[in-house]
C-alpha cells in the first residue's frame, strides 16, 4: 500500500464556517476603517467642489499627461535595462568560471542590498550635467531591479528538473547551448508571474525620481496641490492612475501567461503525438 504525505487535514463544515465568519468580519472592519477616514476628509471639506476645481482645467490634465508619459518613458527603459542586466547577472552566477561567478555574486548582493534611493541619489549626485535627473532614476532603477531579476532568472533556471541538463549534455550540447536551448525556454513559465510582478515595481519606483526633480507623475500632482491647496484630491488622481495602469499591466502578464501555457500545452501534445507515430 502506498502512503501519501498529508500536510493538512482539509476542513470541515465547522471551520468553513468560522473563516467565512472571520472573512466577513475582517471585510466589515476594513470597510468601516475607509469609511471613517472618507468621512473625516469629508467633515474638512477636502471633497469640496472648489478642491476638484483645479481638474476641469485643461491644462491640468495636460500637465499630468505630461507627467504620466515622463513615468511610462523612466519605466519603459528600466524595464528594459534591468531585464537585460539580469540575465547577464544570472549567467555569470550560474557560471562554472570563478572569474565570471565571483564579480556577478558580487554586484547581485551589493545592489541588493543598497536602497534604491540612495542610488538615485548618487547617481544624480555623481554626474548632474551627464546623466541629469532621467538618467539618474534609470540607473539606479536598472541596477536594484536588474539584481533582483537576476536571482528570479537564476531560481527559475535553477527549478528545472537536473535531468534536463543531464540530457543536454548527454547529446553534445554545450554550456551555452544548453542554456539557451533547454534551460531558459522550460524555466520562462515559471518565472513570467515573478517577473510581471517585478515590472509593476520598477513602474511604482519611478516616484522615487522627486528627489531628484524628475517631472514624473507624483512629482506634477506634488506641483499640483501645491498650487491649489487641495492635497486629497490631487492624491486621489494619481493613486487612479497608478492603480489603473497596475491592472492594466496585470491584464496583460495574465493574458501572456495563458497565452504562453496553451502554446506550451501544444507542444508538448505535438511532441507525444510525435513520438507515438515514431514508437
Amino acid at each position: 500500500m502506498s502512503e501519501t504525505a498529508v500536510l493538512y487535514d482539509h476542513p470541515g463544515p465547522r471551520a468553513l464556517r468560522r473563516a467565512r465568519l472571520a472573512s466577513v468580519v475582517g471585510a466589515v472592519v476594513v470597510l468601516a476603517v475607509v469609511a471613517g477616514v472618507f468621512a473625516r476628509f469629508y467633515q474638512r471639506g477636502h471633497f469640496d467642489g472648489v478642491k476638484w476645481e483645479p481638474f476641469s482645467d485643461p491644462d491640468t490634465w495636460r500637465a499630468i499627461g505630461d507627467g504620466l508619459v515622463n513615468t511610462l518613458r523612466a519605466a519603459a527603459l528600466a524595464i528594459v535595462l534591468s531585464m537585460v542586466t539580469g540575465v547577464l547577472l544570472a549567467v555569470g552566477r550560474l557560471s562554472d568560471r570563478r572569474v565570471l561567478r565571483l564579480p556577478a555574486v558580487t554586484v547581485v548582493e551589493f545592489f541588493r542590498a543598497v536602497p534604491l534611493l540612495m542610488l538615485i541619489f548618487f547617481f544624480f549626485l555623481a554626474s548632474p550635467n551627464t546623466l541629469g535627473s532621467y538618467g539618474a532614476l534609470v540607473a539606479g532603477l536598472t541596477l536594484y531591479n536588474g539584481a533582483v531579476i537576476a536571482e528570479i532568472f537564476r531560481a527559475g533556471i535553477l527549478a528545472v528538473p537536473a535531468g534536463q541538463r543531464e540530457a543536454a549534455h548527454a547529446i553534445g550540447l554545450r554550456p551555452s547551448q544548453t542554456m539557451s536551448l533547454v534551460l531558459v525556454p522550460q524555466a520562462v513559465r515559471s518565472m513570467l508571474p515573478a517577473l510581471i510582478s517585478q515590472t509593476v515595481v520598477v513602474l511604482k519606483d519611478t516616484s522615487l525620481g522627486y528627489i531628484v526633480v524628475y517631472p514624473e507623475l507624483v512629482r506634477i500632482g506634488r506641483q499640483i496641490y501645491d498650487n491649489f491647496f487641495n492635497i486629497i484630491p490631487s492624491i486621489i488622481v494619481v493613486t487612479v492612475i497608478y492603480v489603473s495602469m497596475n491592472m492594466l499591466l496585470s491584464w496583460v502578464a495574465h493574458r501572456l501567461e495563458r497565452r504562453t501555457r496553451r502554446q506550451y500545452g501544444k507542444a508538448v501534445l505535438s511532441a507525444d503525438v510525435d513520438t507515438g507515430a515514431a514508437v
